[in-house]
């Protein structure tokens, strides 16, 4: 008989690459991932992992039992759906993947308030990039996630899946309080040509918009600092150093070096919530959705 807490551990090291990964993923340490392959393969008597580099990679044999530890745990879920249904309370473990803003500026309201709540629901969360957290939800790694999509690039939702708007999240111009642009009451996009700018890295999606919409206006960007965190561009900011678009969602107060002016026209990006239709009985999966927008913060309206 197939444990199936070690073919969960498989089936995460399948999706994430690696044992770390998977490791954060399922809230465990990397040495427990590891015991539990190593128990897997001594009760399939196969090698499942194959050191490659640094790192480890699935075995022909790992990959086809990997595949079928997806039917299972889809199987399980199905189950403890129905289960959750039939006493009409969230219950069991509901996993919630988030974007570093939505993690900061909004889950911690949320997961506490369902905590209160539903003691019986076991909530975990885990910071996901935004181009990933779709595909995470879609083959079962998470039972719903919160991303964004910016008002120029859209993401639809994949078969199989439902999403539900959250709200919107405003985004405004950060200038040092000595630049040229601090005492202007609002902003266009003529006003930014030939700034320094300080923005995300290459391949995210925040980066692919600030050159899309620059580019757009006929302004090639100067993008000369590059960091993931959005309190890291405010501190770049602070020290004079260049301007950024920053939105409001788990920003928080900004230093007194720090002028924050609106664009015109106002930078969006739209906070969804995604989730399997399979799931969407589940009374965890509903009342999470409704806190979403009971804790949206009216501000980023």
């Amino acid at each position: 008989m197939l444990d199936l807490s070690r073919l969960r551990a498989l089936h995460a090291v399948s999706v994430h690459g690696s044992v770390s990964a998977a490791a954060i993923a399922l809230g465990y340490t990397p040495s427990a991932v590891s015991q539990s392959i190593t128990k897997l393969e001594r009760e399939t008597r196969t090698t499942l992992l194959e050191r490659k580099g640094r790192g480890v990679a699935l075995t022909d044999a790992a990959v086809r039992l990997a595949q079928t530890a997806h039917e299972l745990l889809s199987l399980v879920e199905r189950a403890e759906t129905e289960l959750e249904e039939r006493r009409g309370l969230p219950t069991g473990r509901l996993t919630i993947g988030a974007f570093a803003s939505a993690a900061r500026g909004l889950l911690p309201g949320v997961l506490a308030a369902l905590a209160q709540a539903h003691p019986s629901l076991d909530t975990r969360l885990t910071e996901v990039d935004p181009h990933l957290s779709v595909g995470l939800v879609e083959r079962g790694v998470l039972d719903l996630t919160v991303t964004f999509e910016w008002d120029i690039s859209p993401l639809p939702a994949p078969d199989g899946l439902e999403r539900l708007r959250i709200g919107a999240d405003l985004c405004d111009v950060l200038v040092p309080r000595g630049h040229a642009l601090a005492g202007y009451a609002r902003l266009c996009h003529a006003d930014l040509e030939g700034e320094r700018w300080v923005g995300q890295p290459p391949g995210t999606v925040c980066h692919d918009w600030l050159v899309r919409t620059l580019r757009a206006s006929g302004d090639e960007p100067d993008l000369a600092y590059q960091a993931a965190e959005n309190h890291t561009h405010v501190a770049l900011v602070a020290a004079g150093l260049g301007i950024a678009v920053v939105p409001r969602l788990g920003r928080g107060p900004l230093p007194p070096e720090v002028v924050a002016l609106p664009l015109e026209p106002v930078p969006v990006r739209h906070l969804f919530a995604y989730w399997r239709k399979g799931a969407a009985r589940r009374p965890a999966i509903r009342e999470t959705l409704r806190m979403l927008r009971e804790q949206w913060p009216d501000r980023s309206f």
